[in-house]
């Protein structure tokens, strides 16, 4: 049996937000944008990337508007790979991005954390090399 993760589904305050955020700040793509009757249908991806999509769907709810930018408890919720750290790092704080800590160097990585436009944390990170 073969199975993989392809969908996450990110809950959001607002599509045209949410998109000019992980568009402009975080430079992902837009691979689908649709229209279901009032409800929009938009994928995007980290630009480059072959792997998981991220859905963002709008809160219709009171209970799903309270998980916006809590979505794991205060947790980091996805973790974003690079090949190149630090050019990452400096275009992503130059357009913006709210860094929660300073850029660190573990034994299996470098890392730093920060938030998406909902507070939802992130890690920014490059695995090394072994």
């Amino acid at each position: 049996m073969k199975q993989e993760i392809t969908l996450i589904h990110l809950v959001v305050r607002d599509y045209d937000e949410a998109v000019s955020f992980f568009t402009e700040k975080l430079g992902f793509k837009i691979v689908e944008n649709t229209m279901d009757g009032d409800k929009r249908w938009i994928i995007i991806v980290p630009s480059g990337s072959k792997g998981v999509r991220i859905h963002l769907a709008k809160a219709s709810t009171k209970e799903q508007q309270r998980h916006i930018g809590n979505q794991t408890g205060g947790r980091v919720f996805l973790s974003l790979q690079t090949d190149n750290f630090w050019r990452d790092f400096k275009k992503m704080k130059s357009r913006g991005v709210k860094f929660i800590e300073e850029p660190r160097e573990e034994t299996y990585a470098t890392i730093v954390k920060f938030e998406d436009l909902y507070g939802n944390k992130w890690d920014l990170l490059q695995f090394k090399k072994t």
